[in-house]
């Protein structure tokens, strides 16, 4: 028998505050209807002064132990995948384990921005399958408003805050695709491309946390092609075809990056979790919070295939294959 990841519960967490598009007209040179047809967004959440990423976290953890009906004593692990935490350190983890009522096990941050989420799974998956584990709680949290030039049109309004939560625990498979839980990952970065999406400050470099910086067209080019080619990896890597999977979860970003993406994969956008027109892009948070909408709308049902990718700085890119 093999062991394999099994989702038992997903939440999620958005700040009050909505930010519909038209807010933007009032202090920059924009409209509400060049946001949408450039990247799909109609509105987003920002986070409320003094309401932090640990915050925001430990309410999506919180909705996923209820989901799942867990107690936080019942998890073994949680790990966050963040680019905005609330400190240096310590992490976030160590924040929402303490906000969650959890005295026992382990915590700790993953940061590959907007792919985050990807390497965060990943990590839970290969700690369940080696035995550390049992049940691990992988949380995407971000409010990256608080890194927004808001003099800079063409990102500003891309970002949002939120976050999602997924509990994963070890049970038996029999090691072939008919198995629930985490089936195959495909993890890539290349480090060369830093340029293209990047924030200008650091502990090391600035002393300050700086603001983003991207190459929105170069960006779009490089997504494309490598958000189709790990999906299509990790498909090979699970022995699953395209016209199997029930839905593509994809890191809501851009509207255009995500149909250019599912017409390389061949596939309807009917077959697409989209999201991306209420929350923006809220970098690792994008996929646990679009998957946990997806259920709470119906469309991921148990035994669904699903394949979740994301791309971000670094540039870090990944892909994993699960059965609801």
């Amino acid at each position: 028998m093999n062991i394999r990841a099994v989702v038992r519960g997903i939440g999620h967490y958005l700040p009050e505050r909505i930010v519909e598009n038209v807010e933007f007209e009032k202090t920059l040179d924009t409209s509400d209807e060049w946001i949408r047809t450039r990247s799909g967004i109609e509105r987003r959440h920002f986070a409320a002064e003094g309401e932090t990423t640990s915050m925001l976290g430990a309410k999506a953890a919180q909705a996923a132990l209820l989901d799942a009906k867990m107690q936080a004593s019942d998890l073994d692990a949680i790990i966050v995948a963040t680019s905005t935490p609330d400190l240096t350190f310590p992490s976030v983890g160590t924040m929402i384990q303490k906000e969650i009522g959890m005295t026992s096990g382990f915590a700790f941050d993953v940061q590959a921005v907007c792919a985050g989420f990807i390497y965060a799974l990943s990590n839970a998956n290969a700690q369940i399958i080696s035995g550390q584990a049992k049940r691990v709680m992988v949380v995407g949290a971000e409010t990256f408003s608080r890194i927004m030039d808001w003099e800079d049109r063409s990102t500003c309004v891309l970002f949002g805050d939120g976050a999602g939560a997924l509990i994963l625990e070890a049970q038996e498979g029999e090691g072939n695709s008919e198995d629930r839980g985490i089936l195959s990952v495909d993890l890539n970065s290349d480090g060369s491309y830093r340029d293209m999406l990047y924030v200008n400050g650091g502990v090391s470099s600035t002393g300050t946390s700086g603001k983003l910086q991207m190459q929105g067209n170069a960006l779009f080019r490089q997504a494309v092609q490598k958000l189709a080619s790990t999906a299509q990896t990790a498909l090979e890597k699970a022995n699953i075809s395209s016209d199997e999977i029930d839905w593509v979860v994809p890191h809501q970003a851009n509207i255009r990056i995500i149909e250019g993406t599912a017409k390389k994969l061949g596939l309807p956008m009917d077959k697409v979790v989209v999201t991306v027109q209420d929350h923006g892009n809220t970098s690792a948070a994008s996929i646990p919070l679009a998957m946990s909408v997806g259920r709470e709308r119906g469309q991921i049902k148990d035994g669904d295939i699903c394949v979740a990718e994301a791309i971000g700085g670094g540039l870090a890119w990944g892909a994993v294959v699960l059965r609801w």
